[in-house]
């Protein structure tokens, strides 16, 4: 009878100790997976504050909120799952989705420079009011459509990192990725979007050090905010116009990705110590030209199909 017990703690153990590499297994890929995904992070990051620009501050964590949940809802229900039948069965799909994806992204950057230049002089007169009288689900629902091509592209690069796991670790390392990427960038999103309240206690309760802190955040944000609503519309450019880059090359249409590539090389190579930063600015740039330029004809078509429907 204790031999059998013995036995048994034995089994438990050896249970315990698969269970524990498994997860450090796990923790790993997940690990490695969203370093890879790090830019597009940081992407999403930049582009969601824009969304809470000129909204009531009660409400811009219950916005965020939203947004959020939208964002896990996207990436645990349908991204994940579909992401996993297809790289299972039709892997040669996943291309052309996120290339639909990525042209998505471009028409929405470019629609929101057009929108800018032609009706700059409305939107300064009537800007204020207009965003504090917003809808908040036209917002919340504008956030989640973008955050959906933005988390799509995170786990499929992330999944790309971790194909050659098994199905199930698979889907639970993409669910680790989802969840801590969620939590990531929503959290410095919070953070971001509340610094000017936080500023504003401080400048009000602190004495000394605390106070001067507070008026300090208080002036930086209001810059800050707008650079990250500038950096929002050049990222979706960005991002969309490189996912076209790579999709045309892995698609057989190499031209413009050698193109841009032979060009990062030559900078990398010309300029010594910043090769790496500025081989990669020229890579950034060659995607936002290609992103501009399908932007640009999307917005292009679309405006047309308004005109002719009398919109």
């Amino acid at each position: 009878m204790a031999g059998g017990l013995f036995a048994l703690l034995d089994d438990v153990a050896v249970l315990a100790k698969a269970a524990a590499a498994s997860i450090d297994d796990v923790g790993a890929a997940a690990g490695r997976a969203s370093a890879k995904a790090a830019g597009v992070i940081v992407d999403d990051t930049a582009v969601t504050p824009r969304y809470v620009e000129g909204i009531d501050p009660k409400r811009e964590l219950p916005i965020i909120r939203k947004i959020a949940v939208g964002s896990l809802r996207n990436k645990l229900l349908f991204i994940l799952p579909a992401a996993l039948l297809l790289s299972q069965f039709l892997p040669w799909a996943l291309t052309p989705l996120l290339m639909l994806g990525g042209t998505y992204l471009c028409f929405e950057g470019v629609e929101k420079i057009w929108e800018r230049i032609a009706h700059g002089g409305e939107d300064a007169a009537h800007g204020d009011d207009a965003e504090k009288t917003a809808d908040e689900k036209q917002i919340t629902s504008s956030a989640i459509r973008t955050d959906f091509i933005l988390s799509g592209e995170i786990m499929v690069i992330s999944l790309n990192e971790v194909k050659s796991e098994p199905l199930l670790s698979r889907a639970v390392i993409l669910i680790v990725v989802a969840l801590a990427i969620t939590v990531l960038v929503y959290g410095v999103v919070a953070l971001i979007v509340k610094m000017d309240d936080v500023g504003l206690h401080l400048s009000k309760t602190g004495s000394g050090f605390g106070r001067s802190f507070g008026n300090g955040l208080l002036r930086a944000m209001p810059p800050l905010l707008s650079t990250l609503s500038v950096v929002g519309v050049a990222a979706m450019i960005w991002v969309g116009g490189h996912i076209l880059l790579v999709g045309l090359d892995e698609l057989g249409l190499h031209a413009p990705y050698e193109l841009v590539h032979h060009a990062e090389e030559a900078v990398h190579d010309a300029t010594g110590a910043l090769g790496s930063v500025l081989g990669w600015l020229t890579n950034t740039v060659g995607s936002a030209i290609l992103g501009l330029i399908v932007g640009a004809v999307v917005v292009a078509v679309v405006q047309v199909l308004h005109r002719r429907k009398g919109y």
